[in-house]
């Protein structure tokens, strides 16, 4: 491998690390102010690792973190600033979940429609947003917000008794989606649970991702677009088309994230389906470095720290409050910008002092090449 190549693998590698290790140490640091021990629940939460069940929790969980996460990836490549995915992927879901249950195909048909749906719920909604800023310049992250709240009152009305919705007890659901439109997952016991026949598709999606904005002309143009706007008109890319297509192809990918869990698991929406998907997707992207593969390994952390931190509540003889995954969480975003913009510096910095190198080394053989044309 060059130098310049083993640069490049440093630099990005290096902030999700720092970031990584930061918050531990801050973590740490909450710990023993509150009088705990700063080791052993690093040491718990690393333990649960072994057990079958939590491994097929946490993949699963993963699978959803891993769709949303490429949702907002697509936005950050094309400079956007979706934070609409958590409104786009409740209102697909919500939309998916009513339609699988009123409507009866074959199964080889009922599961692409429901997959379909989900889609172009999503994108419809990040759409709007989208139209919003290539028509009036309105800012997607003001829009995006407000289409959250919307999306929400929107699922509240059509979940309501008079229109779709089913009392079960105390929740309120969409009703029990017809069983044509279940996916099956991997059965692996009674004792470990099943892992969701979608997450393939996250992993379709991901080489997708990685395909499309590698190896495609609208991959460059997008990445182009995002990189700046007027250079990529000037080579004769419609910024705003780009603009408005990164958006619906973001919203599209943020209604699929919901899928895995419906389509494999609670079979309808009620009102106990996961919320702040789409804002945990945005610390999970930025962890990534928006690249498909560290994605997948910040996800797969993600989701590690969401179901390994309820042993911490059963730990003896000193119980540990599981919220330390969340802060733990929370620092790791809080650090991640830091970091990338310390390793952004001192990129810039071993970048300027190689061409300075190289500029005072060609400027030497010059002199020297004149020496010897003048002998």
């Amino acid at each position: 491998m060059k130098k310049f190549d083993k640069e490049r693998v440093l630099l990005a590698v290096a902030g999700p690390v720092l970031a990584l290790v930061a918050a531990i140490l801050l973590t740490s640091v909450v710990l023993v102010a509150s009088g705990k021990n700063p080791f052993e629940p690093y040491r718990l939460m690393l333990e649960q690792v072994g057990y079958s069940d939590i491994q097929v929790l946490v993949i699963n969980q993963a699978s959803l973190y891993y769709i949303a996460a490429l949702a907002v990836a697509l936005g950050f490549r094309m400079n956007l600033f979706n934070i609409g995915v958590d409104g786009q992927y409740r209102l697909a879901a919500m939309m998916t979940a009513v339609v699988g249950a009123h409507v009866a195909l074959p199964s080889f048909l009922q599961v692409p429609m429901l997959l379909l749906v989900g889609l172009l719920t999503g994108a419809f909604w990040s759409g709007i947003a989208g139209a919003l800023k290539v028509t009036r310049g309105v800012s997607e992250v003001v829009s995006t917000i407000m289409l959250n709240a919307i999306a929400t009152s929107v699922i509240g009305y059509l979940t309501l008794t008079d229109n779709f919705g089913v009392l079960v007890g105390d929740n309120i659901t969409t009703g029990v989606m017809k069983k044509s439109g279940w996916v099956p997952g991997i059965n692996l016991g009674s004792d470990v649970g099943e892992i969701y026949g979608l997450v393939f598709l996250a992993v379709l999606l991901g080489i997708g991702y990685w395909l499309v904005l590698n190896r495609t002309r609208f991959g460059f143009d997008l990445r182009a677009t995002g990189a700046s706007e007027t250079a990529a008109a000037a080579s004769g890319v419609d910024a705003k088309k780009m603009v408005f297509t990164a958006m619906l192809i973001s919203g599209g990918v943020a209604g699929l994230s919901g899928l895995p869990l419906l389509l494999g698991d609670s079979h309808t929406y009620a009102l106990t389906f996961p919320a702040g998907l789409g804002f945990t997707a945005i610390g999970i992207a930025l962890l990534g470095r928006n690249n498909p593969g560290g994605i997948a390994l910040a996800a797969l952390l993600w989701a590690f720290l969401d179901k390994a931190s309820p042993a911490l509540d059963y730990a003896t003889p000193v119980a540990y409050e599981k919220e330390i995954a969340t802060i733990m969480q929370g620092l790791i975003v809080f650090a991640v910008v830091i970091s990338y913009e310390a390793v952004r510096q001192w990129g810039l910095r071993r970048q300027q002092k190689r061409v300075g190198a190289e500029l005072a080394a060609a400027a030497a053989g010059n002199n020297n090449h004149k020496k010897e044309v003048a002998a």
